[in-house]
């Protein structure tokens, strides 16, 4: 499962949301489902709990230079919550897919993040993240082939 989180409202901070958008037109395996999280915090803890693969696209905000990418598996940050503030939804989904783990059953979850340039008001994304569409989605893709053949 490809899971697209952010705020459309907040320019880059809904990177994620557009990247599911794009990824809805691009044929994807059969095994493969793209969902546009938004904003919704504990109603995507289903949306966790049924998936056996989780890749969430997010803004993360960590101080680097606007468009950078960040790829990390969720049991590499857990102790680092904190420090990887992804969005400003009410719960992010880090948390969610933590409190996953509390109810029995968190999915192999890698995290790929953009370091957003504004977060003003806008439903555009700035320049810089748009042209790190076509590579995000490269890692996306990237991910997908590396759990196939892992799990044949």
């Amino acid at each position: 499962m490809v899971l697209g989180v952010g705020n459309l409202l907040l320019s880059d901070e809904g990177v994620g949301v557009h990247i599911a958008n794009r990824l809805m037109e691009i044929p994807l395996p059969s095994e493969v489902e793209v969902i546009e999280g938004g904003t919704d915090g504990f109603s995507l803890m289903d949306v966790v709990m049924n998936a056996d693969r989780l890749i969430v696209i997010d803004a993360v905000k960590s101080g680097a230079h606007p468009g950078s990418i960040y790829r990390f598996d969720i049991e590499d940050c857990s102790p680092y919550l904190d420090f990887y503030k992804t969005s400003v939804h009410q719960i992010n989904i880090l948390e969610v897919i933590s409190l996953s783990k509390l109810i029995g059953h968190t999915p192999k979850t890698t995290v790929i993040g953009v370091e957003p340039k504004s977060l003003e008001i806008g439903m555009e994304l700035s320049p810089e993240i748009q042209a790190k569409i076509p590579k995000i989605i490269e890692l996306i893709f990237s991910e997908l082939e590396t759990f196939d053949s892992c799990s044949i």
